[in-house]
């Protein structure tokens, strides 16, 4: 059995969020789809583990944020690489509250949708929430953000297909190594550098300044490893 068959399964990428009494929290998920139109039923599947879960379990409402292409990989690492235990993930970011008395991300989205649970289903580690729309608006404008664009473009293996891609010159260029983070699997391209983090491209991973750190999940250097 080829497992890897599972890849070829496509998915966008959201923010699920939701509240219990006068706390709230968010995260990254890619597996929120619609399941029927009529009435108007969502699914997400959440893992037992996450803080969103016991929000959701609790208070039986949840809101999806549909992201943008255009996503930094820095929003989604603060949302989907902490937990909301440690952090107030809701302390840097646009957002309101919906009629569910739930939080809505506001920030890179093109859309949300308010669900109340009608149903859940357990799934060894997850959960399948099905909730009814009770609300839906559009935000902006644009392309959503697929999981395979993340996997492919935002962590730094980029496909020649991809918008993104820059032929490499036909001129000889001296290879520098690429490093990969242990704790989130982000890749640091020393071509490409880390805009968001001031590093320019060209820099070496070894040319780091000592206190950098993973753009996506806050990682110190000595978790990357040579790829």
């Amino acid at each position: 059995m080829d497992l890897e068959t599972l890849h070829y399964l496509t998915y966008g990428l959201y923010v699920v969020s939701s509240a219990k009494e006068n706390k709230m929290n968010c995260q990254i998920a890619n597996t929120v789809m619609q399941i029927c139109s009529n009435p108007q039923i969502i699914s997400a599947v959440i893992n037992k583990n996450n803080l969103t879960h016991e929000y959701i379990s609790a208070s039986k409402v949840f809101t999806t944020s549909i992201l943008s292409l255009d996503t930094p990989i820095k929003f989604i690492g603060s949302l989907g690489f902490k937990s909301g235990r440690d952090t107030d993930k809701f302390a840097d970011i646009k957002y309101k509250t919906g009629t569910t008395k739930a939080p809505v991300v506001l920030d890179y989205t093109l859309g949300y949708l308010e669900a109340e649970v009608i149903n859940q289903v357990d799934v060894y580690t997850h959960t399948i929430f099905l909730g009814q729309v009770v609300n839906a608006e559009k935000v902006s404008t644009g392309e959503p953000l697929t999981y395979a664009y993340y996997q492919q473009v935002k962590r730094g293996t980029t496909p020649k297909t991809a918008p993104s891609y820059i032929a490499e010159k036909k001129e000889e260029k001296i290879k520098m190594d690429k490093y990969e983070c242990s704790v989130c699997g982000y890749i640091y391209d020393p071509e490409k550098g880390d805009s968001d983090g001031g590093v320019k491209p060209g820099t070496r991973f070894e040319d780091l300044p000592d206190d950098w750190t993973c753009p996506v999940c806050g990682a110190s250097k000595d978790q990357f490893k040579k790829k």
